[in-house]
């Protein structure tokens, strides 16, 4: 959520209080057209935007209101931000419709028209818009929820004096969806309880007072909370005397790509309560292979590598029977033991090495939970590089203050000291001390000049964390090397608390003498900087890894790995062995983190034919992408038409995508229907028709009855593109993936493909350009679809930092942004293993709706 998500991952939150909406809405460009700006999708003109509210159709238009920060490009301040279309791909941006204040921030809700004037904010014959959303109570931290009403079609909001209509005095329940229920005659609001994974139905008959109804869940994913419920009706397989309800409950995190995502339910609504069909119970059962470790009674041939710098652990002297004491109960591990690296809580780090192997079947399937800390190429384990030379080391006496040393200091950073850091172990200082500007929580801001200093060697590194600011409007946090007073580099950190190295290659500046600024213009959320160390060497130094991760190493190179969910219940992991056959291999199993889920949990490692399936998979999800949350639909849409809008990004990494002056895009608005597949009820979802209109005059590109060989295929110049719609449909040969590249240029690529024998539908951005906007941004994301006739069909939206694809009958949709270079614009076809047949395959440009 909101408020709760944003500090759980944050030091410390700053809101600060202005004049509502002052500055709020500059007039938008004529033509959005900055590098990463979607073309195809809705976002901001500038600052940040999330999760979409208030969706509602009303006379002609569709209106998009959406929580919007009108101070800056980062969370804070939420407000409703407005925009209104007449074709769902045309919007125009409206001045702020809810702003914020002081006592109270405006969080998200739903908006209804109130034909019937049953709430009497309107009058006969002209009916109010009403809006229900969550207040947030900064003073206490009380969610609740309030009413606003317009009866200008949505142009001016006006709050309702009687505000608060619901209240329970708590901190997690928020989001309403409010719907008209013909068949009860009343209005119904389902709203969540988040952390307690339930969604809330109440019943009113005027909006102002509501009737507990009916509670629906804990059930199938609640890894993370639950947010942002929407509750509707839909026929079966178009059949309008059939029908079946649906209700969407998004979660952050534990989405079954990672972080934030959205699952679904079917079942019955009787007007006071909800039943789900689809409620999954039990454990999945691995497939039936041959064990290679179940961590029963010991480690059995396993190196253990526990750091003891650190105290005593990680691993241990054997596997842990359960749960650590002090830790969140552990589940999902088989038997009575398990590898559990919370020994010693999060602190201690270590690794644990198999014995070597050969692989012998198809795939390698483990169990494995604890933190979401990725391995990331290019990293070490190292905490202090060899033959580092300090050239600051921030050791200052205590007390003595920047200006007594020789800096020279502006703003609210005159006059202070260096602080004495936390254990090392939780920030990555060296030493006791190190230099911070979060002073009167992130409200500080200065710089700090160092003394110069000589460059004499190659490379500069320094450890650095929090920040992240370098140019999004909202004031940077940046450190700044300077040569003659001109900056020279620059580096910042990543919205984290754990510190790391960035490192400047200075070769053409050795001799020359330098100064190290520091420069703190933010006061919103990480708005801060930590700083440490910064030391001379001959080569480049590695960032340190702070991976929670298993991997698969083959000739000395990690070709696997898997890490938790921030989550201690374990699933099941399957790897594709197949390419390593015969092959000697090991597993490493890593803690090198010491921070917040600092630990990994790994059983029941085993070689099958099949991969095992995982307990997410087991669910129902809306996509099987990274970027689409809060996804919630249109109420009264025309013709009866079930029209949803998502959030395009995902809380682990939202503040840190590299766009500017805005951050945040919507989804395509896509139609949703229920139909019958392989014999089960799916949730189907299309892009809505007006999508076609954006076509336009360019060269179409068409390809039918090709075969495609081994490797890769490239198109004429008519196929490439950076806005593109793709229809493709192919027939399965021998081929074990196939598929296309799209924004292809230099070693950039963006995959789509298919697994024929996983069958399954992926995306793999880990080539898409900028992938260094988090450590869980790099990735494969992928969603079960099964072979219709032997033939898979996708239809594929590009876009300038994104790719919607939709397979089969839109049963499995898959929606990643991307960030590759601007003129990285080529498309092209792929087989691995053997052959595929192209039997169709349609490239359109599509017209920006900008212009």
């Amino acid at each position: 959520m909101r408020i709760r998500r944003w500090l759980a991952a944050c030091a410390a939150v700053t809101l600060v209080a202005t004049t509502p909406g002052a500055g709020a809405h500059a007039a938008p460009t004529t033509t959005r057209d900055e590098d990463y700006r979607p073309q195809l999708h809705f976002s901001p003109d500038r600052n940040w935007m999330n999760d979409p509210n208030g969706l509602v159709w009303y006379q002609g238009e569709w209106h998009l209101f959406f929580q919007y920060n009108p101070e800056g490009a980062q969370w804070g301040n939420m407000s409703w931000g407005h925009a209104v279309s007449r074709d769902l791909l045309h919007w125009t941006e409206l001045p702020v419709a809810i702003p914020y204040s002081a006592d109270e921030h405006i969080f998200s809700g739903s908006v209804v028209v109130d034909e019937r004037n049953t709430s009497g904010f309107g009058r006969p014959g002209a009916p109010a818009m009403v809006a229900v959303y969550t207040s947030w109570y900064p003073a206490t931290g009380i969610q609740a929820q309030s009413l606003a009403y317009s009866t200008d079609r949505g142009r001016t909001w006006t709050k309702y004096a009687g505000n608060p209509v619901l209240d329970l005095g708590s901190r997690e329940f928020r989001d309403p969806k409010v719907f008209w229920d013909a068949k009860s005659g009343r209005w119904t609001m389902a709203v969540v309880l988040a952390t307690e994974h339930k969604v809330s139905f109440y019943g009113s008959a005027d909006l102002r007072s509501w009737t507990h109804l009916s509670d629906f869940g804990p059930a199938n994913a609640v890894g993370g909370v639950w947010e942002v419920p929407d509750l509707f009706e839909l026929p079966v397989d178009g059949d309008p005397q059939h029908t079946k309800w649906v209700l969407v409950v998004n979660l952050n995190p534990g989405a079954v790509a990672g972080g934030s995502g959205a699952q679904y339910f079917v079942g019955d609504w009787d007007g006071t309560r909800f039943t789900a069909d689809n409620i999954v119970t039990g454990d999945p059962e691995p497939a039936a292979g041959t064990l290679f470790a179940d961590f029963e009674q010991d480690y059995a041939g396993w190196t253990v590598e526990n750091d003891p710098t650190l105290g005593p652990g990680p691993f241990g002297a054997g596997p842990y029977p359960g749960t650590v004491p002090g830790q969140q109960q552990v589940s999902g591990f088989r038997g009575r033991s398990l590898v559990n690296s919370f020994l010693g809580f999060d602190a201690p780090k270590g690794r644990l090495v198999s014995p070597d192997f050969t692989p012998d079947r198809d795939y390698l399937n483990l169990l494995v939970g604890g933190g979401a800390h990725p391995h990331l190429p290019g990293t070490t384990t190292d905490f202090l590089p060899d033959g580092a030379e300090p050239v600051i080391d921030f050791e200052l006496p205590d007390g003595q203050t920047y200006e007594q040393a020789g800096w020279t200091a502006t703003g609210g950073l005159r006059d202070r000291a260096q602080v004495v850091g936390p254990a090392r172990s939780e920030r990555g200082h060296v030493g006791d001390k190190l230099l911070t500007t979060f002073f009167e929580a992130d409200s500080t801001t200065g710089t700090l000049t160092s003394p110069g200093f000589t460059i004499d060697r190659n490379h500069l590194s320094l450890l650095l964390g929090a920040g992240g600011h370098l140019a999004d409007g909202t004031g940077r946090t940046v450190v700044e090397l300077l040569v003659d007073g001109r900056v020279v580099r620059t580096a910042t950190g990543n919205f984290s608390g754990f510190m790391n190295w960035r490192s400047w290659d200075v070769t053409e500046l050795r001799g020359r003498t330098a100064q190290l600024r520091i420069v703190d213009e933010n006061t919103g959320g990480w708005g801060h900087l930590l700083v440490d160390h910064l030391v001379a060497t001959d080569d480049p130094v590695l960032p340190r890894s702070v991976e929670t991760a298993v991997n698969l190493v083959v000739d000395g190179q990690v070709v696997r790995t898997a890490t938790g969910k921030d989550s201690e219940r374990l699933d099941w992991v399957g790897w594709d062995v197949r390419e390593f056959a015969g092959r000697r291999a090991h597993l490493e199993i890593n803690d090198f983190n010491s921070g917040g889920w600092g630990h990994i949990l790994v059983d029941h490692i085993m070689f099958a034919d099949r991969p095992a399936p995982s307990e997410l998979e087991r669910y129902d999800w809306l996509d099987h992408g990274k970027d689409y949350y809060a996804a919630v639909t249109y109420n009264d849409a025309p013709g009866g038409e079930r029209v949803a809008v998502g959030w395009m990004n995902n809380w682990q990494y939202a503040g840190s995508v590299p766009t500017a002056p805005w951050r945040g895009a919507m989804a395509l608005p896509r139609e949703f229907a229920l139909k019958t597949i392989d014999g089960e009820l799916r949730l189907v979802q299309r892009p809505t028709d007006q999508l076609t209109s954006l076509r336009g005059d360019g060269e179409v590109f068409t390809l039918h009855d090709a075969t495609v060989r081994p490797g890769v295929r490239d198109l004429p110049a008519a196929a490439d593109g950076t806005v593109l719609e793709i229809q493709a449909e192919f027939e399965l040969r021998d081929a074990d993936r196939f598929g296309l590249q799209v924004r292809g240029g230099d070693d950039e690529r963006t995959v789509i493909g298919y697994d024929a024998g996983a069958r399954r539908l992926y995306v793999d951005r880990t080539r898409s350009g900028q992938i260094d906007v988090g450590p869980l941004f790099p990735g494969v994301h992928s969603g079960p679809l099964s072979v219709d006739g032997n033939r898979v069909r996708m239809t594929v939206y590009v876009d300038r930092s994104s790719v919607e694809v939709f397979g089969g009958s839109g049963q499995t949709t898959i929606t990643d942004q991307i960030f590759p270079t601007p003129t990285s614009d080529q498309t092209r076809l792929f087989a691995e293993g053997g052959d595929v047949m192209v039997r169709s395959l349609t490239i359109r440009p599509l017209r920006s709706v900008w212009r």
